[in-house]
């Protein structure tokens, strides 16, 4: 629920409020854009709009440079692993699917074979008699 002074726009979240919210300055928020550890969504405007996304990713650098005492190079590194991560993730994702759905077609394909094999060609229903002249 947005705040009076929030500075909320649609599931957005203005620089000014997100530096109070996570007690941080806005010229430090930049500083973090500036090094390409964030990339906040920016409106038509050219304001930044901090989604859910960009919240995530600067919660992982004040974890990693607050609690962790990681330098912003260092994190610099780890975000960028674990952006790979996530994609090797989704590529991998993506590939099992593929050899699923390739595994389903020749099962498929393997049981009409087999049918044919045994029973003769697969004939599809219809409502016409005309199968029944044979």
């Amino acid at each position: 629920m947005a705040t009076r002074g929030d500075n909320r726009r649609g599931g957005t979240i203005m620089i000014s409020a997100v530096a109070e919210r996570y007690d941080i300055h806005p010229q430090t928020l930049r500083l973090y854009e500036r090094e390409g550890l964030l990339d906040p969504p920016r409106s038509k405007g050219n304001t930044r709009l901090y989604d859910e996304p960009s919240l995530k990713r600067l919660e992982a650098i004040l974890t990693l440079t607050r609690d962790m005492g990681v330098n912003l190079a260092g994190v610099e590194v780890i975000l960028r692993l674990q952006d790979e991560l996530e994609r090797l993730k989704a590529e991998r994702d993506r590939a099992v699917e593929a050899m699923r759905n390739r595994s389903v077609t020749a099962t498929v394909q393997h049981t009409h074979a087999l049918v044919r094999i045994t029973r003769g060609p697969l004939v599809p229903l219809s409502d016409d008699s005309e199968s029944d002249e044979s």
